[in-house]
């Protein structure tokens, strides 16, 4: 792998379910490698339900290799209880990870939603949309807990990106941004020009299908100027998102 290139391990932790995703970071380009759910029984004891989430997380990072792993902080706004729960669950998997030795980068749930989304106070909607659209899915991944997770993952990026990987950092995420509206663009166009029966229909097509992520011609184009609108790109992603257009 070279030194522009890297895994990044993204973690949800719960007691009841934790989350993981696998990105693979090449520059600024970010990829969805894979993504689950480990998922505990509440009748199990305690320290079984635990072990558990150490065994399978440890069993993760054995299998993708991660370098580095993006895990949210314990909030304890609502629900005391739950929280220490969480807490266990998190040390377990972070035990994990030292075994492992990954380099471990800890963010409020706020702090991932600002690098994901664009705000802080997004809903967990907007969260699985940007997620969907910044790994070039074809879909939201599911559960949300794995969604969680990949956001985790994008959220290291962002922080240790330029140092690390040559990084997708914050104008290297508003690259990602910019690509994704492109190819959104691109793909209305060759719809719209299906839907009209014109013979603009195989070329909007056949551009739409030569975009592979952030590489296609439309997607390349919106990363070039992303200096200048890869923002503002955000933004109007987000706008969607609330109308209901996305």
């Amino acid at each position: 792998m070279s030194s522009k290139e890297r895994i990044v391990l993204g973690i949800d932790p719960g007691l009841a379910n934790t989350g993981w995703g696998v990105v693979l970071q090449r520059g600024s380009r970010l990829s969805c490698v894979a993504y689950g759910c480990i998922s505990t029984d509440t009748s199990q004891p305690l320290a079984q339900r635990l072990k558990l989430i150490h065994e399978q997380m440890g069993a993760v990072i054995e299998r993708f290799a991660p370098t580095c792993v993006g895990i949210e902080t314990v909030w304890f706004g609502q629900n005391i209880t739950a929280a220490f729960a969480t807490g266990q669950a998190r040390g377990a998997a972070l035990v994990a990870c030292a075994e492992g030795g990954l380099d471990v980068g800890e963010f409020t749930p706020r702090q991932i939603k600002l690098a994901v989304v664009g705000t802080g106070s997004a809903e967990k909607e907007q969260v699985q949309y940007m997620v969907r659209k910044l790994l070039s899915l074809d879909h939201e991944p599911k559960p949300d807990h794995a969604s969680d997770a990949l956001a985790a993952a994008i959220c290291y990026t962002t922080h240790d990106g330029p140092a690390s990987a040559g990084g997708a950092g914050a104008g290297g995420l508003d690259a990602l941004v910019a690509a994704a509206l492109a190819r959104d663009e691109a793909q209305a166009a060759a719809r719209r020009a299906r839907a009209d029966g014109g013979i603009a229909a195989d070329g909007a097509h056949s551009a739409a299908a030569q975009d592979d992520g952030a590489s296609g011609a439309a997607a390349a184009s919106g990363a070039a100027s992303a200096a200048h609108r890869g923002s503002a790109a955000r933004a109007e992603l987000l706008a969607r998102v609330r109308e209901g257009r996305a």
